[in-house]
């Protein structure tokens, strides 16, 4: 995989086609999920999205006031898309006139390389910018760790991150057989899921954290659930934009936590109707499937209790001796 990792990391818009095409062609790919999965750079990448995430390590200019939202997937991204909007904008638009109302968060705030994220429209955006990204920090440019833009990283309990990511698989798919809770499972903890494997995307964040605390702040969302006041306020003073004395007694905080929790954000129109297509058409996100629970422990209701020791089992030998514990 060294040799891949070597030879990869030159690739670029700008490298002709088809020396692009000939990696692609060597990198192992897997079917299981709902659209096939290629390895990079010890990633599993959804295929038709490839060439896309091959070229924001090399073309995507981060800035120095730039905020990424980086996260694992099912794992709270919409949540985490709609509060720091609301927290970074609160001083240009109030909860009556916010684009949450009329848009859905993920498109609100883009997706480096992908929804709404093309590395050219990036480009075209004022500064700051507020971004999002599923990928690691291995694919990303390294200048997102040197110009000192702020990353907000946020990963969950993986029990329930892959009983979200298998309901949403399903869902995405267009006609396709059911994937079998078993068969996402084995995958899941094969490390074959989209951006997995997760122990590898949590412990690359985990370790920026602890290396650029000021830069690099680490969530679970267990945390927002339990306690959304405190980290609402942690959140805004990593941002820069602190609540004032002013807001705090006006009760401001108290309604960002209203406004962006999961109840009110599942029943505004815009999130119940609607979606987009991917891969050509054969996938289908469905805006209302981006709030299915958002329960911490639902695992209980669809995984055995043999799944969950065999996964808590996996997460301790991946993560022992980090310092991260779920």
């Amino acid at each position: 995989m060294a040799q891949v990792e070597s030879e990869t990391k030159g690739s670029s818009t700008n490298e002709p086609e088809s020396n692009t095409e000939a990696l692609i062609a060597t990198l192992p790919t897997r079917e299981g999920w709902s659209t096939p999965l290629t390895l990079y750079n010890n990633c599993w990448l959804r295929s038709h999205m490839l060439r896309r995430f091959m070229a924001v390590r090399d073309n995507f200019k981060p800035r120095r006031d730039d905020i990424i939202l980086a996260t694992h997937p099912k794992s709270g991204t919409t949540w985490l898309k709609a509060l720091a909007f609301t927290i970074s904008t609160r001083s240009r638009c109030d909860f009556t006139d916010s684009p949450l109302l009329t848009n859905n968060p993920q498109r609100v705030v883009p997706f480096i390389g992908a929804m709404g994220g093309d590395l050219d429209v990036l480009e075209t955006l004022p500064s700051p910018r507020l971004l999002a990204t599923h990928l690691p920090p291995s694919l990303l440019p390294p200048a997102v760790s040197t110009v000192g833009c702020r990353v907000v990283y946020l990963c969950r309990e993986p029990k329930d991150a892959f009983v979200s990511r298998w309901h949403f698989d399903n869902k995405m798919g267009k006609g396709g057989a059911p994937i079998t809770l078993d068969d996402a499972f084995n995958m899941f903890c094969e490390g074959v899921s989209p951006f997995g494997p997760f122990w590898d995307h949590y412990l690359q964040y985990w370790k920026e954290s602890l290396a650029r605390p000021q830069e690099v702040m680490f969530l679970k969302y267990e945390e927002i659930v339990s306690d959304p006041l405190t980290v609402v306020r942690k959140l805004a003073s990593f941002l820069d934009v602190p609540f004032t004395e002013e807001e705090e007694k006006s009760g401001v905080v108290d309604q960002v936590v209203s406004f962006c929790s999961f109840e009110s954000l599942r029943n505004l129109d815009v999130n119940k109707t609607g979606g987009a297509e991917r891969a050509g058409g054969k996938i289908f996100i469905q805006h209302s499937s981006l709030f299915r629970k958002g329960k911490v422990g639902d695992w209980v209701n669809h995984m055995s209790n043999e799944m969950g020791e065999k996964m808590d089992r996996l997460v301790e030998e991946k993560f022992k001796g980090t310092g991260l514990e779920f």
